[in-house]
């Protein structure tokens, strides 16, 4: 498979790196990045086979699905880098919405997807996962920040035996290939990216984020490692943290963990 980036990524100067099969695109990055490499620059493969979630969880991801990972060496904090991911996900909703209607304009009896934004680094479809996003970064040369983004996307298949439904593209009767929505990706991180600006365009980032999240007003239940905090989802602040509403009047704000929405809050807090 041929991978490419779109026009308009060409032009603002990104390159990518292509491989038939590799173990991580996000530890290849960061390998680069201490190597020397300053990016911006994509890697991307239809096969990873050492692929890696957030806490170290596996990311499975088998031949036709999409890993991919965008590597750039910046000047900025750490807590200003992590907000960039959810420049990630606009772009990845972006680039989803494009493949998904260029498949319905092949294919008109095709189904119309909806695809939500999940906190704090999920793309759903149906309620069910689609895509993950991993955000890393360590400094390297003359205390620049390299900060790789990897999303990884369930293009022809879905994992199973896991702890939370999953979903792919052709589950969902959009019949295109891990290509054409790596070309499409690029192009949409163009534009969120610009919107993000360093972290100065988080505001507007955060509002457009809002406006395609899962289960905000909803019962949410999260839980990072033997602590869970429970209540309504209000909104994500300027950090880019979830901020719960409590039964007893009190605002929270987590900054990692597993989010359950809806009746699974339950489940989750328990």
């Amino acid at each position: 498979m041929t991978f490419s980036l779109g026009p308009r990524a060409a032009s603002a100067g990104y390159r990518i790196a292509a491989f038939d099969s590799i173990g991580s695109t996000n530890a290849e990055a960061l390998m680069r990045a201490r190597a020397g490499e300053t990016g911006p620059i994509w890697l991307a493969t239809t096969e990873q086979t050492a692929g890696r979630g957030r806490r170290q969880r596996a990311w499975v991801s088998p031949r036709g699905n999409l890993a991919s990972s965008i590597l750039e060496v910046i000047d900025t904090s750490p807590a200003v880098a992590a907000t960039l991911s959810f420049a990630a996900g606009l772009a990845l909703e972006a680039a989803l919405q494009t493949v998904s209607l260029e498949a319905r304009m092949r294919s008109p009896g095709s189904e119309n997807a909806t695809f939500h934004l999940k906190w704090p680094n999920d793309v759903l479809a149906g309620g069910k996962k689609l895509a993950g996003i991993l955000l890393e970064a360590e400094t390297v040369a003359h205390d620049r920040l390299a900060v790789v983004v990897g999303i990884g996307t369930n293009v022809v298949a879905a994992p199973e035996g896991i702890p939370y439904p999953a979903v792919s593209l052709r589950d969902l009767g959009i019949d295109i290939g891990a290509a054409d929505l790596f070309r499409a990706l690029t192009e949409a991180w163009v534009e969120f990216r610009q919107i993000w600006d360093g972290g100065r365009g988080f505001g507007d980032i955060r509002r457009l984020w809002l406006d395609r999240a899962a289960g905000v007003g909803q019962a949410v239940s999260v839980r990072s490692g033997a602590s869970t905090i429970s209540g309504l989802f209000d909104t994500i602040d300027e950090d880019g943290c979830l901020i719960v509403a409590t039964s007893d009047g009190k605002r929270m704000a987590v900054s990692a963990g597993d989010v359950y929405f809806g009746a699974a809050a339950s489940i989750g807090a328990t």
